[in-house]
C-alpha cells in the first residue's frame, strides 16, 4: 500500500489558493456533507469545537474518498495528543497560540520520528500507516507532515521573524479575533489597528517565503488579504452555516404567515 500523499501541503508550497471552513459540529457527516460543496480544505476544529480523538478520526475517514483536504486543529501544544492525531492519519495539523520559536521547534519535532524528532512509533495500531500496511512508512511519513502555526497574540506577533526562520513550520495563519482581544480590541477583529497589524504578518510571512492564512468571512476583505499574499483562507464555520440558514428559513414562512393573518383583517 502507498504512503498516502499530503496534497495541502504541496498546494501550500506552490501558492495555490485555497479555499476552506470550519467544522466545528463534530459530526463525520456532516463534514461529509460539507465535503461534497466544492471547498478546497476544512479545518476540523478540535480547539474551540466539541471534538475529541475518536471523532476527528471519523471525520478524516469520512473526508477521504472526496478530493477536499483535511486540516486538524489541536486543542493545545501536548505532544502526546499531537502524536495521537498523527497516528489517527492526521496529515497537516494547525496549532494554535504559538509565540516563539521555541514552542515551534518543539511543534515540529513533536510531528517527526527519531533522530529528527520525538514522535512515538506505534504503526502497528496507527491508521495512518494503515496498521502497518503503507510500505515504507518511516521513509515518507516526516516529509508529508505539514505544520501551520498560528499567530493570534502581540507576543506572537512579537516573535513572528524567528517562528519564520524555524525549518518544518511550513504556514503560519493569523487568528484574527485573538488577536484583537490580545491588542485591546476584544470582539472587534475589524479595528484598524488590528486589521494593519494582520496586513503587516501577511507581508512578513509571505515575504519570508512561508504560506500566509488567515480566517475571513467577508469576500472583500479575503481578496484583499489574497493580494498581499495570504494564500489559505478560512472564510466561514458549518455550525452558523446551518443557524443562518435555519433562522432565515424559520423567519421567511413566519413573514409569510403573518402577512396572510394580517390579510385575514
Amino acid at each position: 500500500m502507498d504512503m498516502p500523499r499530503n496534497t495541502f501541503k504541496r498546494a501550500l508550497a506552490a501558492g495555490d489558493t485555497q479555499i476552506g471552513l470550519f467544522l466545528g459540529l463534530a459530526n463525520a457527516y456532516t463534514a461529509e456533507i460539507v465535503a461534497s460543496t466544492g471547498f478546497d480544505w476544512l479545518l476540523i476544529d478540535g480547539e474551540h469545537g466539541p471534538n475529541d480523538l475518536r471523532s476527528i478520526i471519523e471525520q478524516l475517514q469520512a473526508l477521504a474518498p472526496y478530493p477536499v483536504r483535511p486540516v486538524v486543529r489541536t486543542v493545545d501544544h501536548d505532544v502526546a495528543r499531537i502524536k495521537q492525531l498523527l497516528d489517527g492519519g492526521a496529515q497537516t495539523l494547525m496549532v494554535p497560540m504559538v509565540e516563539s520559536a521555541a514552542q515551534a521547534e518543539q511543534l515540529v519535532r513533536a510531528m517527526r520520528y527519531p533522530p529528527h524528532g520525538i514522535r512515538g512509533v506505534g504503526t502497528a495500531m496507527a491508521r495512518a500507516a494503515r496498521w502497518n500496511g503503507v510500505d515504507g512508512y518511516f521513509a515518507h511519513a516526516d516529509e508529508e507532515m505539514c505544520l501551520i502555526v498560528q499567530i493570534e497574540s502581540t507576543a506572537g506577533l512579537a516573535g513572528l521573524d524567528d517562528i519564520l526562520k524555524v525549518d518544518g513550520v511550513d504556514a503560519v495563519f493569523i487568528g484574527p479575533s485573538d488577536l484583537a482581544a490580545s491588542m485591546g480590541h476584544l470582539g472587534n477583529p475589524g479595528h484598524p489597528e488590528v486589521k494593519a497589524a494582520v496586513n503587516a504578518a501577511i507581508g512578513r510571512i509571505a515575504a519570508a517565503g512561508k504560506a500566509a492564512g488567515v480566517f475571513s468571512a467577508d469576500p472583500a476583505a479575503a481578496e484583499a488579504y489574497r493580494q498581499i499574499g495570504a494564500s489559505f483562507l478560512l472564510v466561514g464555520v458549518d455550525a452558523l452555516l446551518l443557524r443562518n440558514s435555519a433562522v432565515a428559513l424559520a423567519d421567511k414562512f413566519k413573514q409569510a404567515q403573518s402577512a396572510k393573518s394580517g390579510a385575514a383583517y
